[in-house]
């Protein structure tokens, strides 16, 4: 069943007691329509029983009138009304949805069928979190790696680890939480670029977020992903994130992953003697880190990103 309309608030279900609580997937989309008719029927196969639905968000394209739904699902396609991008889109969703638990999907990456069932009961056995995370299944061509975050929740440890295993698409959150104390995803974040990171961080802060560890999520890298080669945004977006989070300067590991990471993006975007300035000064901070010698290398010409990037990838990891 699918309907279209304009986003507009609803009011929350009452809270759901001993029932099953009602569970809106939201789902940004652009131009994607063969992968997302594999997410939309992974939604459709889960083992959930109680209330399940879809808000489709159409991200700088024109609202399809005929998504690639299974029959049953129950879907609301609707435009970005916010600001262009994800988290314009991401934030879309959640202000239409109806469910007291809003889960996110990428219309790229597909969950197992066990994923909301699982998640819900970790959140009954503990009536004080506000969402829970799961670990993922990465696909890059012909490689599979699993990546599973190492706690049964996070904390402390998000101002060392950005948690690659806590996808965005493994997020299940109150939604009480995302239109109140915690807030919507933000849309400042220049290109959108850690935009999931930044809400693991104001979450933990707020309310316990567990870990359901087992991989419940399907990933799919690939030349497509939002983010390939997107380099000057992730920089800038890597700034803004440093002055917005002050904990992400304080620990030594922490912030020389980050400003590895931030030194390789200048490193591709071409700004090569800025991108060797900051290499230098986080291989200072932390001489294990390795974003900081592999940014120094593509500042130099020895490597290439794309070639760094590719190989990263196939092992399960990003830059």
């Amino acid at each position: 069943m699918t309907q279209h309309a304009d986003p507009a608030p609803q009011a929350d279900p009452e809270a759901s007691g001993g029932h099953d609580p009602h569970v809106t997937v939201v789902i940004a989309t652009r131009d994607r329509r063969e992968l997302l008719g594999v997410a939309l029927r992974a939604v459709a196969a889960q083992d959930w029983v109680g209330t399940l639905d879809v808000v489709l968000v159409y991200d700088q394209v024109p609202v399809d009138a005929e998504p690639p739904a299974p029959p049953g699902l129950e879907v609301l396609a609707v435009p970005n009304s916010r600001t262009p991008g994800l988290a314009g889109a991401r934030n879309t969703g959640v202000l239409a949805a109806r469910g007291q638990l809003v889960a996110f999907c990428d219309d790229d990456d597909a969950w197992q069928p066990d994923k909301l069932r699982r998640q819900v009961a970790r959140l009954r056995a503990e009536p004080g979190a506000g969402a829970v995370v799961t670990g993922i299944r990465v696909r890059y061509g012909d490689t599979v790696v699993e990546r599973v975050p190492a706690v049964d929740r996070l904390g402390a440890d998000l101002t060392t680890s950005r948690m690659t295993g806590a996808h965005p698409s493994s997020y299940l959150v109150r939604r009480d939480l995302l239109t109140g104390e915690v807030g919507l995803v933000d849309e400042d974040l220049p290109g959108g670029y850690g935009e999931d990171y930044d809400l693991l961080l104001r979450l933990v802060r707020v309310a316990p977020v567990l870990v359901e560890q087992a991989p419940l999520v399907d990933v799919l890298w690939h030349r497509g992903s939002f983010f390939s080669r997107r380099w000057l945004s992730m920089a800038e977006g890597l700034a803004y994130l440093v002055a917005k989070h002050p904990d992400l300067s304080r620990d030594a590991r922490g912030s020389a992953w980050l400003a590895g990471q931030r030194a390789f993006a200048l490193a591709a975007a071409g700004r090569r003697r800025e991108a060797a300035g900051l290499a230098l000064r986080a291989w200072r901070r932390d001489p294990r880190q390795m974003r900081a010698p592999l940014a120094l290398a593509v500042a130099a010409g020895v490597l290439s990103p794309e070639r760094v990037v590719h190989e990263l990838n196939r092992r399960g990891r990003g830059i």
